[in-house]
């Protein structure tokens, strides 16, 4: 895709501290229209005790096969690029002792406190890069004490790099504790999340630049001014299994798991069919069957 950093090709250090910047003006945008009705109502999720979202539940069934015995029970844990919170406010629920969140958006972290004090939940967020989530300051004291870190659910594909990120990572963890991603799967970035044709690199590498003024969950027919972006740049960049798995593992993190699903947290394809009973998307039944998210379970060494 074409774009002012170039075309199909990694940005210089300039130009993706630009991207980065121009990211953060997009995502304080996206917050405000998600935590005022972009994600419908929050009230349930708010004041219901035993409320987990759908994003949650399946992170916590993909990570809970590697805790001490399968349970979050007296673990401290972290989650990465949490947004406004609603994922992270899960967790406390689904029995973690002690939760962080972190993102680089002060706006979203504003609503996810706000919406932490109205659920009565104690979370503790900080704003950083989850690239040098081990520099933020908060943090820096926190290091090597974390039995739990998790991101999920449209992460990677807006960290340029991701040595640095597996590194923090690492970093951070308490020896034997464990790493979960959950996300889009790298296909979904070739076939540019618009249909089944190959129209990018799957390859890591690229960086994909476009203008939008709408988020992920905005009715394409709603004009409401509310519902629309100021700020409309966005740059993502792919990131391949070789990359992901050699990031990890060059910081010192064993592989435990690595899964593919047919189950997706939003629509990222045009075509994708929403199924109320557990809050996903999935393939028509008629189509080819595709992996639309993966998981990977890392574990640092004893």
């Amino acid at each position: 895709m074409e774009s002012e950093y170039g075309s199909d090709t990694p940005a210089d250090t300039q130009g993706t501290a630009k991207a980065v910047l121009d990211n953060l003006a997009s995502w304080n945008d996206r917050a405000d229209v998600h935590a005022n009705g972009g994600y419908g109502d929050l009230g349930e999720l708010v004041h219901n005790p035993d409320a987990v979202t759908g994003v949650a539940r399946r992170d916590y069934d993909s990570i809970r096969p590697f805790l001490p015995n399968a349970s979050l029970e007296g673990l401290k844990l972290l989650h990465l690029q949490c947004h406004i919170g609603t994922d992270t406010l899960c967790w406390p629920r689904l029995g973690a002792a002690e939760v962080w969140g972190l993102d680089f958006s002060p706006t979203a972290l504003e609503y996810a406190r706000c919406l932490a004090d109205k659920a009565h939940i104690d979370v503790t967020y900080v704003e950083g890069d989850a690239r040098f989530a081990a520099d933020v300051p908060e943090l820096a004291g926190h290091l090597g004490t974390f039995d739990t870190i998790v991101t999920s659910a449209g992460t990677i594909t807006w960290l340029p790099e991701l040595d640095e990120w597996a590194r923090s990572i690492e970093r951070l963890l308490t020896p034997g504790g464990i790493f979960m991603i959950r996300d889009d799967h790298p296909l979904l970035s070739a076939l540019g999340f618009s249909g089944t044709d190959i129209v990018s690199d799957y390859k890591s590498g690229s960086i994909s630049s476009y203008d939008m003024d709408v988020t992920y969950v905005t009715d394409p027919n709603n004009e409401s001014s509310e519902q629309r972006l100021a700020h409309t740049k966005n740059h993502n960049w792919s990131h391949d299994f070789q990359e992901i798995i050699e990031a990890l593992t060059s910081a010192g993190l064993s592989i435990e798991a690595l899964r593919e699903d047919e189950v997706a947290e939003w629509q990222s394809l045009p075509i994708l069919e929403f199924h109320s009973e557990d809050d996903s998307w999935r393939m028509p039944a008629a189509l080819p069957r595709i992996p639309l998210m993966f998981s990977i379970v890392a574990r640092k060494s004893l």
